[in-house]
């Protein structure tokens, strides 16, 4: 007698927890104006600089988080809205006083924000790098206060978040000027 065939699918690939992304690749129209951005600004260390083509940085040690080329963007213009290709990169902050201190230097530096959030799990600041690529500066929640729905799924959300009480962060007991209203 033939197996008894079921329509179960097969289970779904899983991949192992300890999976990470391990760093992004910009192509930008100017090495200089975007290494001024991420090392001067978000301080970004330079790691390893391949001439006027290339440099490579990171946070603490790693070899790379973020690699910035020419090799096919060389002054070349931002992509347009509608195409394709890479939403942001995001930066995580270990800590809401590091988040607020990025904060304070994009500020300081008079780079707009094209946003700010609170998503429940996380804590984030929109903004654009110099070829228009988008970043997210953010920092996490510890995940047992991650809200949950009743049956324990993640329940992430969008609401406002205030940019003031971030940076009270950097000096709680001084109140802080007029600075970027809250998105």
């Amino acid at each position: 007698m033939p197996a008894k065939r079921t329509n179960s699918a097969p289970s779904p690939y899983i991949a192992d927890p300890g999976v990470r992304i391990g760093h992004v690749h910009l192509k930008v129209a100017n090495l200089e104006r975007a290494l001024e951005f991420y090392s001067t600004i978000l301080g970004l260390e330079i790691t390893q600089r391949l001439g006027d083509t290339a440099v490579f940085l990171s946070a603490g040690g790693y070899h790379h988080h973020i690699a910035l080329n020419t090799w096919e963007s060389l002054g070349g213009p931002p992509p347009g809205p509608g195409m394709t290709g890479l939403y942001h990169t995001a930066i995580l902050y270990p800590s809401r006083p590091a988040l607020a201190g990025a904060l304070k230097r994009v500020l300081s530096a008079g780079i707009p924000l094209e946003g700010a959030a609170d998503h429940g799990v996380s804590e984030s600041i929109y903004l654009r790098d110099p070829d228009h690529n988008g970043v997210e500066l953010y920092c996490d929640r510890p995940k047992e206060t991650w809200p949950r729905t009743p049956d324990g799924k993640l329940a992430m959300y969008t609401r406002p978040l205030d940019l003031h009480g971030l940076l009270r962060e950097l000096a709680p007991d001084l109140p802080v000027s007029p600075g970027p209203r809250d998105l």
